[in-house]
């Protein structure tokens, strides 16, 4: 009778959990973030199969050719920030900075705190970020600014100001840097940690003042819809650490309210211990309800010993990276990645920070040391973006209208044929057509 009793109770919560379709998973089945299900999801979300017309200068398809074609650039954004670029650096470390960021990555965060980047009024650094943001522009990689307004590290000029005038030269400051960048940077953190905003500093902080005074979402407003007008074009994010249902209500408020928020920002700051890949995917699904594309902004795993005593506003004394402390770190990162990958919310990860060297918090975080040696999370990527993800040299023939056919990854391509070449995109997984026209290369 107890055997049977069991039998039966097994079968009830099986049924259960069919009916229902129950999370966690019933016994047996692949929990979403375990290894087959990550792959089943990249091979669906991040490749394509692609038919490929072809034609040469005159406008005729290319009928019976060889060709090669090969991948140039990723689709999904793969970052860190760059507050360490200085292109006036001729030193060693510095070129090796830049030289192993372009290798791996094609996106990049630069610094618009407006505290530094206005630290006299009327006089902001825009030559030396319109810098950062060329070099970026020359490595073929993305540049976003951020962030526009945030409630710390604002201008010491600025409490001495009416809440009215902080209202006005807040919206004008949006508007003069996303205007005078567009082309440039072209994605924007648009806001930062507004969950915190209006109980940080209330009678002193100028930004936490005024969010009090308008309320958060009435604030949002304002810099959302400026940045809008300023590059209707321009990708607009607002960001934030807290991943708690806080976070959700203020999101579901202003898409309530029509603000043209483009995609959610999520930070992932770790020092205190990875998540786990549980909590990972669990984050992701909260936050894909809303139907925006999802971008994690800020994400540190140490390489170092997990401290849970951290001063957040300081630096942290003797934290440097071990052996085991990089091993653990290259586990992690290399999870964490296969995870967001194959998330289809997930549009983009930005690490923080990429070095060791002037790292925030004076962390072990980076993925090179202070003298630019790779850590092992570095390499683990760099097989991952640059070649597990990434689709190489493929040569082909075409058939009698000019076309072939590959499977691969999301992105940029180019083709090549008899000194003859062209560029194509492939945007968007399952079936896809795209159209080439080669032109002598120079």
């Amino acid at each position: 009778m107890m055997n049977l009793s069991f039998g039966l109770v097994l079968a009830g919560l099986a049924l259960v959990c069919v009916l229902l379709n129950a999370r966690p998973a019933c016994a047996g089945e692949a929990k979403a973030w375990s290894d087959e299900p990550i792959q089943a999801r990249i091979q669906k979300h991040r490749r394509a199969e692609v038919t490929l017309a072809i034609k040469d200068a005159a406008g005729q398809a290319l009928a019976h050719q060889a060709v090669t074609v090969r991948q140039v650039r990723h689709k999904f954004l793969f970052g860190s920030n760059a507050f360490v670029i200085n292109t006036s650096d001729q030193s060693e470390t510095q070129r090796k900075y830049q030289e192993r960021f372009a290798a791996l990555l094609n996106y990049a965060t630069l610094p618009f705190y407006w505290g530094a980047f206005e630290g006299t009024e009327g006089q902001p650094q825009t030559e030396r970020l319109r810098l950062m943001a060329q070099w970026c522009a020359a490595k073929n990689i993305r540049a976003k600014g951020h962030p526009l307004c945030w409630h710390e590290v604002v201008p010491k000029w600025l409490p001495q100001k009416t809440l009215e005038e902080v209202q006005a030269l807040q919206a004008a400051r949006v508007t003069r840097d996303v205007k005078g960048f567009a082309g440039l940077i072209d994605n924007w953190d648009v806001a930062n940690e507004f969950c915190v905003t209006p109980n940080h500093q209330p009678e002193t902080n100028p930004i936490s003042k005024l969010c009090r005074k308008l309320g958060q979402v009435e604030l949002l407003k304002l810099v959302f819809n400026a940045a809008r007008q300023a590059n209707p074009k321009a990708v607009l994010l607002l960001n934030d650490y807290d991943t708690s249902e806080k976070y959700e209500a203020l999101l579901k408020s202003c898409l309530d309210a029509g603000l043209p928020i483009d995609a959610i920002g999520i930070q992932s700051h770790m020092h205190g211990g990875y998540w786990g890949a549980q909590k990972v995917w669990e984050t992701c699904e909260r936050f894909a309800k809303f139907g925006k594309p999802l971008f994690f902004t800020e994400t540190t795993i140490t390489s170092g010993e997990v401290r849970k005593n951290i001063n957040w506003q300081g630096e942290n004394k003797d934290w440097e990276g071990t052996p085991d402390g990089e091993k653990r770190q290259m586990e992690q990162v290399s999870e964490f990645y296969r995870i967001l990958f194959s998330h289809p919310a997930v549009q983009g990860i930005t690490w923080w920070d990429f070095s060791d060297l002037h790292a925030w918090l004076n962390a072990p975080s980076g993925l090179v040391r202070k003298d630019m040696s790779p850590k092992p999370a570095y390499e683990s990527l760099m097989q991952l973006i640059q070649k597990d993800w990434w689709t190489g040299s493929l040569n082909l023939t075409t058939d009698e209208q000019g076309a072939v056919k590959f499977n691969g990854f999301l992105g940029r391509y180019a083709v090549e044929s008899a000194g003859a070449s062209g560029e194509f995109d492939v945007l968007d997984a399952g079936r896809a057509a795209a159209a080439a026209k080669l032109g002598v290369a120079k």
